[in-house]
């Protein structure tokens, strides 16, 4: 006579149901210790994962190399090794000469706010003098002082707060540090990204039924598709913003051109509310060598956006998300609130993988079940 299995026993589902909500329960008594737990773990793992977003980012760039540009070299592994070293090339150069741009005029747009510090505020004091209410002046001066006296205040919150600014330069140090073994990490991770691939799939085929990994394979190729849109259309929209801005600004002969450039192109790609900081960010500089120039700067972002939401986005995406407004909206909201930037960074294909799950799978799922 064969025993029976201890699963077959009546109290087993009940044990295995006690087990789980007293593991449910400790968990969310303690929420926030589990988090920094998984923090603190996911933390030793960082560099791997910053290598594995950067690999992911630059892979579609290379497979373009791969299939338009090198498309006429027969060897596939030869291939494969020409479009990855352009594609790094490419990338370097990008961020050299961005670097190169933005360093300087970082530098110069400081040294004009210090060294012109007394005027914008004589200047504010002015304007305030002429719009007083109820016939009170504003003396911005006596409340913020000469550049001296601020000078003076930077060095004497220096003195008493160096050691939070020496663990703030370390953890900076560490976070850059982080960054250049992750963008090493990169190569090789798109090196074999052929092999990791492979292993995968071998992984998945092991876990899962032929059927459900058919489903399987089928779903991560979507979600896949659904990312690398969002990543690629998201860059050129981007680039062709900051394009537009840089031609206007040269046009006009304002100050700081590329500096402002590259920062409205950085915060385009911030879904939602990215062009609003890229354009305050944008008019504060301007603001301190000609503050004309921000009203215009400002007026002219507007009508840029206006163009890019109605006319410039549509082409790019087209029906890439296939999402209401209403939705993005809600999900850069939530996303923001519980992830921060990068919550508010992959909210749209977030949001279109959601979508895609209730539409393709859920929904008919359950209009089957009832029927």
């Amino acid at each position: 006579m064969r025993k029976r299995s201890i699963k077959d026993a009546p109290w087993y589902p009940h044990a295995v149901a006690a087990c789980i909500a007293v593991v449910l329960y400790i968990v969310l008594s303690r929420f926030d210790s589990v988090l920094k737990c998984i923090g603190a773990f996911i933390g030793f793992f960082r560099p791997v994962i910053f290598g594995c977003i950067l690999a992911y980012i630059i892979n579609p760039l290379s497979r373009w190399f791969n299939k338009k540009v090198f498309r006429k070299i027969k060897t596939d592994t030869r291939r494969d090794i020409i479009s990855n070293l352009t594609t790094f090339i490419v990338v370097i150069a990008f961020l050299v000469f961005s670097m190169m741009v933005l360093i300087p005029q970082l530098i110069d747009s400081v040294q004009t706010f210090s060294k012109n510090f007394d005027g914008y505020v004589a200047s504010l004091n002015d304007v305030m003098g002429r719009i007083s209410i109820a016939g009170h002046r504003l003396d911005i001066e006596s409340l913020m002082g000469s550049s001296q006296d601020i000078m003076n205040a930077v060095f004497e919150f220096l003195g008493d707060n160096m050691n939070n600014i020496l663990d703030i330069s370390a953890n900076a140090g560490k976070s850059v540090a982080h960054w250049l073994i992750a963008f090493v990490l990169s190569i090789y991770l798109l090196a074999e990204k052929k092999k990791i691939k492979a292993a995968a799939s071998r992984l998945l085929r092991a876990v899962f039924r032929k059927d459900v990994y058919d489903e399987v394979c089928v779903f991560l190729r979507k979600c896949d598709d659904i990312f690398n849109r969002y990543i690629v259309f998201n860059l050129i929209d981007s680039f062709i913003i900051g394009i537009m801005n840089a031609i206007f600004m040269n046009i006009l002969g304002m100050e700081y051109s590329g500096l402002v450039s590259f920062v409205v192109g950085i915060t385009n790609l911030i879904p939602t509310v990215g062009p609003a900081i890229g354009a305050v960010i944008g008019a504060f500089v301007l603001f301190m060598v000609h503050p004309s120039h921000a009203l215009i700067f400002l007026i002219f972002t507007l009508i840029v956006q206006i163009i890019d939401a109605y006319m410039l986005k549509p082409r790019l995406f087209g029906n890439t998300f296939g999402v209401s407004g209403l939705l993005l909206l809600i999900g850069v909201i939530v996303g923001g609130s519980m992830f921060g930037v990068p919550g508010v960074l992959l909210s749209f294909p977030g949001v279109a993988i959601l979508d895609m799950i209730y539409n393709t799978y859920l929904l008919p799922w359950l209009e089957k079940r009832r029927g």
